[in-house]
């Protein structure tokens, strides 16, 4: 019964396949139809009843073929979206949970601690006590 099992979950292929074996066999028909016939007058109506159908069950078949590709794919973006979901939320959490303990580690050198400055904010201190000089 395991191909039961795989029908009932894979039914849109199953379909596509049924599908397609019609249209296979609506065009087998209009041409068996048409191939007996001399007449273009009387082949007319196997290509419109046959030919057309088939065509059309064959093209039914390969858009449920592809919606069955397409709901794969959604599910397996779904397992990627969740994962990232869970991922981003533990990185939360753990950042709230270092951000909420107190640091215990100092880091210290030795050296006192002295503010830094940029060469800009140097130079502009010199050329303005320069200024003030002259």
């Amino acid at each position: 019964m395991d191909l039961w099992r795989l029908i009932r979950h894979q039914w849109d292929r199953a379909a596509a396949i049924a599908v397609a074996i019609l249209g296979l066999v609506a065009v087998l028909l209009g041409w068996i139809g048409v191939s007996g016939k001399s007449l273009p007058a009387a082949q007319i109506p196997y290509l419109a009843s046959g030919a057309v159908l088939g065509v059309v069950l064959v093209g039914i078949a390969a858009t449920l073929w592809i919606s069955a590709d397409l709901r794969d794919e959604w599910g397996k973006l779904d397992e990627i979206h969740r994962s990232v979901t869970d991922a981003v939320a533990a990185q939360a959490a753990t950042r709230v949970a270092e951000s909420a303990a107190p640091s215990t580690t100092a880091k210290s050198n030795g050296s006192p601690t002295t503010p830094t400055t940029s060469r800009r904010s140097t130079a502009r201190s010199a050329s303005t006590s320069a200024a003030k000089k002259s």
